[in-house]
């Protein structure tokens, strides 16, 4: 099938690119010359595990291109694919702008019956607005053209975006004609032929099954994140409560570890939209509203112990960092807790060491290009000589089993706080470290 992908960035790149994989005539359409550029030279603008070599192997197949021009791919689609940014506004509320300019775009070149499907995260009642878009500019045109508009929310994880779109744990399709869900069926029969996982429903409920899916998962970090400090406060091991809880099949394990909070460009961006969306019909959507406001605060929680531990006044301190990507097997820093981390050691005057396998570039291009006092290494033991203490803030596979020997030979005096409660199984104080973690009370070094 030949398909059109407006938005060449993480959802449209792995959309378009995943299609094409199952021999699909793709066409990725992005309005950034530079981007476009770089692609077609197979330069990668995001790192994602297996992506890159998927791009290079459709480009050179002829499945995959890539292109500013939407006639380039429009006019020989059958179905288009709205994937472009809905960034948060002041307000909390997704900005639509450029879901809407895309739509009055495609209703001024479109030539042929549509199927036109909304993959970006976007607010209930999106679709009404993308038809009436459309709807107007053919109205202009004084042209009668068939064309459907579908829901088609991404369940991506960043690290898992190619896994996760090949084999899908569901895909929900929301349609308001038999003629686009059948569409929708032939374009993904594909990813669903050992098991039937596509689920139906009408456009609404497939735009806030999205919001739900996400602000449900961030609301099980937050609870979770609550619980450890209350852990903390009565002196019970969070650690061993979440195995408790963890094997009653009602609850699982999954999202229920404790750490320094969500980040990233979904979780964050999701919860508040949905709590604007409740607003805008006059609710107080108090639990959403919770979560929010909790992560927040967890965000803070290291820092606080690093305070706590060394005073208020951190100047002549150095502290070695260890992760800054929101989750590890990406370079996503949008709203990682080191942001917040190091802000908030820096202005009290301490020196940080950083490192992340991925997330530096990001870091010292955009996220922390402003922050003084960062210095950033090749590799994690580089960051430790004479440092006060090593901080753990992304659960790298590279960080899980470190050489502590090394660790307390290079730092000055061997504590680690732990945001992410990689080490909380290892005992760490019995190998002489002070050991601070989420949700338990400082481990001290045991002599």
């Amino acid at each position: 099938m030949n398909i059109t992908v407006i938005g060449s960035g993480y959802v449209g790149l792995v959309t378009g690119t995943c299609f094409a994989e199952m021999g699909n005539h793709v066409t990725c359409i992005d309005i950034d010359q530079k981007k476009i550029d770089k692609l077609k030279e197979g330069i990668i603008p995001i790192y994602e595990p297996g992506l890159e070599s998927m791009v290079l192997k459709n480009v050179a197949n002829g499945s995959l291109h890539f292109s500013t021009n939407l006639e380039d791919g429009l006019n020989k689609s059958k179905v288009v694919f709205i994937a472009v940014g809905t960034p948060m506004g002041e307000d909390g509320s997704a900005d639509l702008q450029y879901v809407l300019s895309v739509a009055s775009e495609i209703g001024q070149k479109i030539k042929k019956p549509l199927v036109v499907v909304d993959k970006s995260t976007v607010p209930v009642g999106t679709a009404d607005k993308v038809t009436a878009a459309i709807a107007t500019e053919l109205e202009k045109r004084q042209e009668e053209i068939e064309f459907h508009v579908v829901s088609n929310p991404e369940f991506l994880k960043e690290g898992a975006a190619i896994q996760d779109f090949m084999k899908p744990d569901r895909i929900v399709i929301g349609a308001d004609s038999e003629a686009a869900f059948q569409r929708m069926r032939d374009l993904y029969a594909p990813f669903t032929h050992n098991h039937d996982r596509m689920i139906e429903m009408d456009v609404r409920s497939a735009e806030m099954t999205k919001y739900v899916a996400n602000a449900m998962l961030a609301t099980k970090i937050s609870f979770m994140n609550e619980v450890a400090n209350i852990c903390e406060l009565v002196d019970a091991d969070v650690n061993q409560v979440r195995i408790g809880i963890g094997s009653d099949s009602r609850i699982g394990y999954s999202f229920i570890y404790p750490g320094s909070g969500y980040g990233g460009s979904c979780f964050p961006k999701d919860v508040k939209a949905l709590k604007k969306i409740a607003e805008n019909e006059g609710y107080h959507a108090s639990l959403i509203s919770s979560v929010e406001a909790v992560n927040d605060e967890q965000k803070l929680v290291i820092a606080k112990k690093v305070i706590t531990r060394f005073g208020e006044d951190l100047t002549g301190k150095t502290f070695a960092v260890w992760g800054l990507a929101f989750k590890p097997g990406t370079d996503d820093m949008r709203e990682a807790p080191a942001i917040y981390i190091i802000n908030e050691l820096v202005k009290r005057g301490a020196q940080i060491k950083a490192y992340d396998p991925k997330a530096m570039h990001e870091a010292q291009s955009f996220y922390l290009k402003d922050t003084p006092n960062v210095s950033y290494f090749n590799s994690k033991y580089e960051t430790l000589s004479d440092a006060n203490a090593m901080i753990l803030l992304t659960e790298w596979k590279e960080f899980r089993s470190p050489d502590f020997e090394e660790l307390k030979m290079k730092l000055i005096s061997p504590i680690i706080f732990d945001g992410r409660n990689q080490y909380s199984h290892l005992r760490l104080e019995s190998k002489g470290f002070e050991y601070f973690q989420i949700g338990k009370k400082v481990l001290k070094a045991e002599v």
